[in-house]
């Protein structure tokens, strides 16, 4: 509750760009902020500091510095301007830290238009799939890192593992993940605040993005290692991402992620005195030893020499939501299909 409350944050300064989805499966668009110096560019239509990039100058934004670059996914309809990713990014923009930070919107947060009926889940990877590739091809001497949170996290964390092997992040940062939606469904029901608060409000969100866009909207009708070096912060008394349903065991066996885990913290929150936030402080550190400090193409090295690979290549839809083999695999069955 004291999150909601909490309406202090460091000012970050954004410049947007529409990009249009490249493949038709996945058809619409969506909203990329890019933090920038402080302006006085005012457009109403959008969330406070933010204005549009002219072509003119969006038209020269490739560049072959190699500065990190850090692209964030915010929460369930949430967006750039939220106070906890703020807090998070601030002493890493460009007049702070030296980095270059953007936020990749869902469709319809953040003041953005649905231009289609394809919106977002956990599993709407193809909109960070295709800025990330875009970013590398536009900066080819930047370090990618990626964070997430809550539902962005998870988003993450799913675009992590479909890549596999050749995802072109250095690293990754999950915060306040539900990891598995089902079981943290379910334990929100079970209490009074998670059904008629938490709940509540985060339908009352969606409700109002789906209104906010009621024209548009009708009118449109096996796994393989986590190779990208990654760290989950989450607060165990968290009501949102629970504890039941975090993965610890998997953690234990993953060589390349590490779980951090508060006592206390809630959703997002870890307040500190004086508006602080504490986990503004583990994400841009292990961001900086990561750009800095640590070996990365060492960390990608196959193991063995070998390349790993799923034992039953598969292709997940998660406009159709479902898991289809590839066809040119072929399994052999005996007589009773096993």
């Amino acid at each position: 509750m004291w999150t909601l409350a909490q309406t202090d944050a460091p000012p970050v300064y954004y410049r947007r760009k529409i990009f249009e989805a490249s493949l038709q499966a996945y058809r619409g668009s969506f909203a990329v902020d890019f933090a920038v110096g402080e302006h006085g560019d005012i457009d109403e239509t959008l969330p406070p500091r933010t204005a549009y990039f002219s072509d003119v100058d969006f038209s020269g934004i490739a560049s072959e510095d190699n500065r990190p670059m850090l692209i964030v996914l915010h929460g369930l309809s949430g967006g750039s301007h939220e106070v906890y990713l703020r807090h998070a990014i601030a002493p890493l923009v460009p007049n702070n830290g030296g980095w270059e930070v953007c936020v990749v919107n869902s469709r319809g947060c953040a003041n953005s238009r649905i231009t289609s009926g394809i919106l977002f889940n956990a599993r709407a990877t193809w909109d960070i799939r295709q800025f990330v590739n875009w970013a590398r091809d536009t900066f080819p001497n930047r370090p990618l890192f990626g964070l997430g949170f809550s539902l962005g996290a998870n988003i993450l964390t799913n675009y992590v593992g479909e890549e596999g092997a050749d995802c072109p992040l250095k690293a990754a940062i999950s915060v306040g993940n539900p990891f598995n939606l089902e079981i943290a469904n379910k334990a929100l029901k079970r209490t009074f605040l998670g059904k008629e608060v938490y709940q509540r409000v985060m339908g009352t969100n969606l409700k109002r993005l789906i209104g906010q866009h009621k024209e548009e909207m009708l009118q449109c009708s096996g796994l393989d290692w986590d190779r990208v070096q990654s760290t989950t912060y989450f607060a165990a008394d968290d009501p949102i991402a629970v504890n039941e349903a975090v993965p610890y065991e998997e953690f234990k066996q993953n060589p390349y992620t590490v779980l951090c885990t508060t006592s206390l913290g809630g959703h997002l929150s870890w307040f500190e005195p004086g508006s602080g936030r504490w986990h503004a402080k583990p994400i841009c550190n292990f961001l900086k030893i990561m750009a800095n400090e640590i070996s990365l193409e060492s960390a990608r090295a196959h193991p063995n020499g070998l390349k790993p690979k799923s034992e039953l290549p598969t292709k997940f839809d998660p406009v159709r939501r479902k898991l289809e083999l590839v066809r040119e695999h072929q399994v052999e069955c005996d007589d009773d299909g096993l």
